[in-house]
């Protein structure tokens, strides 16, 4: 929410997994709520940007074990879904409006089910990229996404930067973001291009643990400004778009 032009967290929301998670159910990590909005506070990166362009509606963070399934080594993809397809579920109305992120088995299902995957991906513990993601998207919520393929991390400023202040601009939905080398999936809610060059807003789906405040989640990182130098510059990286409507006012 937007008080005399300063945002201000909202509240953590209480979440019913219902029968969400397969397996062995860690009750350490099995979250009754989940952080909305976990950027919300983050200074920018650069005292006088040129740009800066940021996700805009309500969205969930969503990590490893929240729901109590341990899917460390392998979930991250399926967290940062659920990140998007939280905000998908705030912000796109009236088609959406207050669906639920799919859990993981659903997803396994849905790709199942669209032929995607064969009858053995149900119950494992496959990770799955930005194409999945797409496919997920329009499955459960008839959302399109627009694919775009950045063959290096040394390309992102000239590839990726300028297409990402455009869709936030347009759309103001959150993106996500996989590689090869850097194979870890992650959720982009922001670009700030500087005279030294940009930044991307990441939220980093690998934490593993108890409840988590939103100040210690950007103390320690998981939400944070990442330059675009310390991504690794040999992998290539792959982003999805949500081709959603206009963004939410």
């Amino acid at each position: 929410t937007r008080k005399n032009n300063v945002v201000t967290p909202k509240q953590e929301m209480v979440i019913d997994w219902g029968g969400s998670a397969t397996g062995n159910v860690n009750a350490m990590t099995k979250v009754s709520t989940l952080l909305t909005n976990v950027h919300t506070g983050l200074p920018p990166p650069v005292a006088d940007p040129l740009q800066t362009s940021l996700a805009e509606g309500d969205y969930h963070y969503y990590y490893y074990g929240c729901d109590g399934q341990d899917d460390r080594g392998w979930g991250c993809g399926y967290r940062t879904i659920q990140t998007m397809a939280s905000w998908l579920g705030y912000n796109v109305k009236p088609r959406i409006e207050n669906k639920p992120p799919p859990s993981i088995p659903e997803i396994q299902q849905a790709l199942v089910s669209m032929m995607d995957k064969p009858s053995s991906f149900l119950g494992s513990k496959e990770w799955i990229g930005t194409f999945e993601a797409s496919l997920v998207l329009s499955y459960f919520y008839d959302v399109p996404c627009r694919l775009v393929h950045v063959r290096s991390g040394g390309e992102l400023e000239q590839i990726a930067i300028e297409e990402l202040h455009q869709h936030f601009g347009k759309r103001g939905c959150p993106v996500m973001m996989g590689g090869d080398r850097d194979n870890s999936s992650k959720g982009v809610l922001g670009v700030c291009t500087g005279g030294a060059g940009s930044y991307l807003l990441i939220v980093d789906p690998h934490y593993y643990g108890g409840q988590l405040e939103r100040g210690e989640a950007q103390r320690r990182g998981w939400a944070a400004w990442k330059r675009l130098a310390s991504f690794n510059q040999s992998s290539f990286y792959n982003l999805c778009l949500p081709q959603t409507g206009r963004k939410p006012t």
